[in-house]
């Protein structure tokens, strides 16, 4: 059937399909419940150049799960550039439908459907149509779908010609160490990826190190989140020497993946000649104070160490720790390390740590009698009132107007954040301290 060719009423009596109206927003969501049986009856007429009159006048037809999702979808038009379709029950026929879409949309850049337990014939599906077509798709979230080692397989060597797919989502399935060995061998040679979220899975010893291995030559992915697998101590030296031959991660999420002082000890050895990595998470790893020096001693011996968050979240520290970590910082003002608490503070420095540093600089402000936007805008080397976070972080630490610890900046971050990796003096016109 033409589907590009509108139907057109046969009779006055007729309602007219009312025009479909477009959305502002640019994302489509097709979560509609699917219309009762209509039935149409057609009388005869001669030389109509409708499809429908080519089939048999008694035939009726059903608007169905799978018509729904394709008409829907077919709403998409050059403004629309997202489609969400999570937990929705697609099922095989909607997967088929919407790649029956693709082929014919140019526009649709981010496609989220996970959580639709999809399973092996739906991987089989998508692989093949991202095997063998071009779409403008970049970003795809397949998190949930009951994906299994077979399905690793299909969507590795789609992956490893289809080099469009910069954003993969992926976790929460059902991936052992046999899709590990899959996606480092696709990761060898993929040149697209630039973020993998394989959170959520099974990877064990075998299968994550030959993701690493895949990883030690990988020149694109910048992005990839392996938390809540099973790595283990053993992992951490693979990671160990990712870190030291890798030059395009920035990002590494290895929490809960039962890493204790040992792998926290493979891992410093990477950190000290590492110069791409920005955030390395290791919350609800089973590693100490002891661990958690090491890493920040590993940072400190590399002057070219781009570090910016260290996540130990879980770890209690103690003012020892502290005070080490003050020399780190002297060498890296960028960094900032998130732990649980300081062990054992006094009174005194525990309100030191914790006034509010807000009050700090209204309260200069106010002794210069400037505003505290003013304060902030003098920081900025181009004097607006945006900043990256990363930058306003190091200048507020080498500042000497208000002395604030690295707590004190953290707050102050989370107060002119807007979540985009920029922070915004302007929300201080209407913000109380």
């Amino acid at each position: 059937m033409d589907n590009d060719k509108p139907l057109q009423p046969e009779t006055e009596d007729e309602t007219e399909t009312e025009p479909v109206p477009q959305s502002s927003d640019k994302m489509l969501y097709c979560e509609a419940e699917p219309p009762p049986t209509v039935e149409k009856v057609k009388p005869a007429r001669e030389n109509s150049e409708t499809d429908l009159e080519i089939e048999d006048d008694e035939k009726s037809f059903t608007t169905g799960q799978k018509e729904l999702y394709l008409e829907a979808c077919k709403l998409s038009n050059t403004a629309v550039t997202k489609l969400e379709l999570e937990d929705n029950c697609i099922t095989e026929e909607g997967v088929l439908s919407l790649v029956e879409m693709l082929q014919e949309n140019y526009y649709l850049q981010e496609m989220n459907i996970s959580n639709n337990h999809l399973g092996l014939e739906g991987a089989r599906i998508i692989s093949d149509f991202f095997e063998r077509n071009s779409s403008s798709i970049w970003s795809l979230e397949l998190s949930g779908n009951d994906f299994k080692e077979e399905s690793a397989a299909l969507l590795c060597q789609a992956l490893s010609t289809n080099y469009r797919i910069k954003k993969l989502d992926l976790s929460h399935n059902q991936f052992s160490d046999v899709a590990g060995e899959h996606l480092g061998q696709m990761l060898a040679i993929n040149v697209g990826l630039t973020s993998l979220d394989l959170s959520w899975n099974n990877f064990h010893t075998r299968g994550a190190v030959a993701l690493c291995n895949g990883l030690r030559g990988n020149v694109t992915l910048t992005k990839l989140d392996l938390s809540m697998n099973g790595l283990g101590n053993e992992v951490a030296l693979a990671l160990g020497e990712v870190l030291r031959l890798n030059s395009c991660l920035v990002y590494l999420d290895i929490g809960g993946n039962d890493i204790g002082n040992e792998g926290a000890s493979k891992i410093s050895k990477g950190l000290e000649s590492n110069e791409s990595l920005r955030v390395l998470k290791l919350f609800l790893n089973p590693i100490n104070m002891d661990g958690a020096i090491l890493l920040i001693l590993a940072i400190k011996r590399n002057p070219k160490s781009r570090m910016e968050e260290l996540d130990i979240s879980n770890v209690l520290v103690s003012e020892q720790f502290m005070k080490t970590l003050d020399g780190v910082y002297a060498v890296h003002p960028q960094l900032d390390v998130v732990f649980k608490a300081v062990q054992g503070l006094s009174a005194k420095k525990t309100i030191f740590l914790l006034t509010n540093p807000m009050k700090l600089i209204q309260s200069y402000a106010d002794q210069h009698k400037i505003t505290v936007v003013d304060f902030f805008k003098s920081l900025n080397p181009t004097g607006t009132m945006k900043m990256s976070v990363d930058k306003f972080q190091k200048v507020m630490i080498e500042q000497n107007k208000v002395p604030l610890n690295q707590y004190q900046v953290r707050e102050v971050i989370k107060k002119l954040d807007e979540k985009t990796g920029m922070v915004n003096f302007s929300f201080l016109n209407t913000m109380k301290p």
